[in-house]
């Protein structure tokens, strides 16, 4: 089989938050930034989404979640969205959406994120996260799944 020319348009959303602070950790994007969010990525022929918010953790902020770590909440929730038409190039023609599947990890501090795939990082307060994001469906796992934490 050849590898996808396009990206596959199911990815995973991962806010990343922390237990002492009730802060949220927002990346700034490379390709966009104006645009924070938290750690995304798209979904790898052959994986779950779960696999998928493991290696995203490493590869963008460098950590490591054990298959069966109780830190990361599969919330058992996914939307469709639309893909923004900046980054729809990234896709095959006439795929607009995306359908993205939502987790949470509480880490016990704040920690410093190693970045590989973004310029910079902040720990903000939940409110602060939502007004950041250009992403609804970000702002919207933050004010279901964070505010009510609190």
């Amino acid at each position: 089989m050849t590898s996808l020319k396009y990206k596959n348009n199911q990815s995973v959303l991962v806010v990343i938050y922390a237990k002492d602070t009730n802060r949220v950790l927002m990346l700034q994007r490379q390709d966009d930034p104006d645009f924070w969010q938290s750690v995304t990525g798209t979904i790898e022929s052959g994986e779950t989404p779960k696999n998928t918010a493991i290696r995203e953790l490493w590869e963008e902020v460098r950590l490591e979640i054990s298959e069966n770590s109780t830190a990361l909440f599969d919330c058992k929730e996914s939307i469709e969205f639309e893909i923004f038409p900046h980054f729809r190039y990234k896709y095959a023609p006439n795929v607009t959406q995306c359908h993205e599947h939502w987790f949470l990890l509480a880490v016990e501090q704040e920690f410093e994120p190693i970045l590989s795939e973004h310029l910079a990082y902040q720990w903000v307060s939940p409110e602060q996260a939502i007004q950041m994001t250009k992403s609804s469906n970000n702002a919207e796992a933050i004010r279901k799944y964070i505010l009510k934490v609190k």
